[in-house]
């Protein structure tokens, strides 16, 4: 079944044409993955579907009265609401038709009224909504429902928005960069809930373990065509470089048919036949064809380091605290030469000001960081690139000089070192506002490289990079003969580049684990199985009971009382059920109003017993 459809849309923004006449359709329980270069489109794409951009031509066309939900990679939520403010204020049907109903249950004398709000609520599945989103808030670690949104972090905030477009329950729901800002637990989440749900997906994203195991089909939009790939992310690099490998033949083929063609054309007569017009006009088509270039030109990446002498960065018995929040206790650690570590942890443990002390932007409260003397930091944060209004691209890489520096004695222009960097001469004169996220991203990546640092920090360099530019990334620090520090929510990166984790668990708990991602994960898996089976064999045995109560942080009486809620809050869902069932019947106005009355009450105490239950499961 088609949900929708994009016909020859295409988009311009001045002179410089983004997409031109693009087609392509989305069937129900398809999960779809957008893949192109940065400022090819992407975003533009997704923002035109969704309705938040119009096209210059073309039209997007959807099945009539489906419910469509869009993520968007900066949602817009207002600072001053809480975080149950902002669900319940969000653009929901579901909410409106729970607004009628209560207003039915104030007058219970309008049966008609009441009878429609009722199958309304019934229809929308709508009775459990606040349980719903509790649960799902619960499951994004959204626990403070009175924390105010101007007060939570970015990762937060896309956790909220992910909440509302989930309580749609759409059957289309549009992803941008659904990965960016949210931390490890919640991508793995994230990943495990859209695979198993059947609901169809459009999204783009970067994260290529997400595209493997989420993704059935695969759309790319090269040199201004769309290719589709009826499979996960390996599946459509092996067919992409089939394709290319066609293209590139059958481009040999044109330009040795160009080379021909070319020969007759110089031989002409100045007379020309009717037979002789028609293969000149041939002949424009062929040279069209044989002109074409794959711009597909790697980032070579030969940036100088400086030498590195044999100290990098002593850290003895370092303490950092805010407040009551503890980040670092009593840290030991000296780096050595060629270190490829990777850093994770939740958001909040310290990873960003851990980094901060690292190149001496934050003082440590107690303890010693000494500095080499040959040390030489390149510094990528997630701030972005620092630059000034009405700056053109080539004047951010000529404030570090006209040429650069390369191994074995080699220089670059600033105009060749950006081509390396895939900005054509033309782009280097567009200026920096006008750069799409990822190109700033990748422009911010080259001011880093090219200024020979010898000890690269890198915080978060996935986000909106493209594949291709990742890619290229990866080859090169897996060169890079330095000391390397990463933080990235990104688990293909840090599989690929790193050797050993840092693991930030929070109180100044820091975890030297040796080893990339996919290891610490199948480490933890290990051991959350060997646990279960623990609590299991435990649970059968009276005298382990005051142990067992010490590891779920509840006392004796507690687990008790969580049991117990788990009995009540099942009958009581029963006996909702069994009064909405009555409302099904012939009913007098006085049994309308008996039943309205007693479903209220039933309500008002499920979400009493739901919110001690959900109070009791944090522990």
């Amino acid at each position: 079944m088609n949900l929708l459809s994009v016909e020859e849309i295409s988009k311009s923004y001045g002179e410089k044409v983004i997409f031109d006449s693009i087609s392509f359709g989305v069937n129900q329980g398809q999960k779809i993955a957008l893949i192109a270069k940065n400022g090819c489109g992407k975003t533009s794409i997704l923002n035109i579907i969704a309705g938040q951009d119009s096209p210059d031509k073309g039209q997007v066309v959807f099945r009539k009265g489906i419910k469509v939900a869009y993520l968007s990679q900066e949602p817009l939520l207002d600072p001053k609401l809480t975080v149950k403010e902002s669900i319940l204020n969000a653009d929901n049907p579901i909410l409106s038709i729970i607004s009628e109903y209560d207003k039915a249950l104030k007058n219970p004398e309008d049966q008609e009224s009441y009878q429609k709000a009722f199958e309304a609520m019934d229809q929308a599945q709508a009775w459990d909504f606040e349980t719903q989103y509790k649960k799902i808030l619960f499951k994004l670690k959204l626990n403070d429902l009175n924390a105010k949104i101007g007060s939570l972090s970015g990762g937060q905030k896309k956790r909220i928005a992910l909440c509302n477009a989930l309580l749609k329950q759409p059957e289309l729901l549009i992803l941008d960069e659904p990965t960016n800002h949210i931390d490890l637990e919640m991508i793995e989440w994230l990943e495990s809930y859209f695979s198993k749900e059947k609901i169809t997906l459009l999204m783009v994203t970067h994260d290529r373990y997400f595209l493997e195991r989420v993704c059935n089909e695969i759309i790319e939009l090269d040199q201004g065509k769309l290719y589709s790939y009826k499979g996960n992310y390996s599946y459509y690099l092996e067919k992409r470089d089939a394709r290319i490998a066609q293209e590139n033949v059958e481009a040999h083929k044109t330009k040795l048919h160009f080379k021909k063609e070319l020969e007759w054309m110089r031989r002409q007569p100045k007379a020309r036949t009717t037979k002789s017009k028609s293969r000149i006009e041939d002949f424009k088509i062929i040279k069209e064809k044989a002109s074409l270039r794959r711009d597909d030109h790697k980032v070579q990446l030969e940036i100088n380091m400086e030498r590195l002498g044999s100290k990098m960065i002593e850290m003895h018995k370092v303490n950092k605290a805010f407040g009551d929040t503890t980040i670092l206790k009593g840290f030991d650690y000296v780096f050595q030469k060629s270190e490829r570590i990777g850093i994770i942890g939740k958001n909040g443990t310290g990873k960003s000001t851990f980094l901060n002390m690292l190149t001496s932007n934050e003082d440590p409260d107690s303890g010693k960081i000494i500095w080499g003397e040959t040390l030489k930091f390149g510094y990528y944060t997630q701030s972005g690139i620092p630059y000034k209004e009405g700056q053109k691209v080539i004047d951010v890489i000529r404030e570090y000089g006209d040429y650069i520096p390369l191994k074995k004695g080699k220089k670059i222009s600033a105009q060749q070192l950006l081509e390396r960097f895939l900005f054509d001469r033309k782009k280097q004169y567009d200026f920096v506002d006008k750069l799409s996220g990822g190109e700033k991203k990748r422009l911010y990546l080259c001011t880093v490289l090219i200024q020979n640092p010898n000890f690269l920090i890198l915080d978060e360099p996935t986000n909106d990079l493209d594949i291709i530019t990742l890619n290229v990334l990866e080859s090169f620090l897996l060169d890079f003969p330095g000391c390397l520090i990463v933080v990235s929510h990104d688990r293909y990166f840090m599989d690929k580049i790193i050797d050993h984790l840092f693991v930030f668990k929070g109180s100044g708990n820091i975890e030297n684990f040796p080893g990339n991602y996919s290891d610490y994960r199948a480490y933890e898996d290990s051991k959350i199985k060997n646990n279960d089976k623990e609590l299991k064999s435990e649970s059968y045995q009276l005298n382990e009971k005051k142990k067992h109560s010490n590891k779920n942080n509840l006392n004796y009486l507690q687990q008790k009382e969580f049991k117990k809620l788990e009995k009540e809050i099942k009958k009581i869902e029963f006996l909702k059920e069994e009064i909405q069932n009555h409302f099904n019947q012939e009913l007098s106005l006085d049994d309308v109003k008996k039943y309205s009355i007693k479903l209220k009450n039933i309500k008002e105490d499920l979400e009493l017993k739901t919110n001690r239950w959900f109070e009791l499961s944090e522990n």
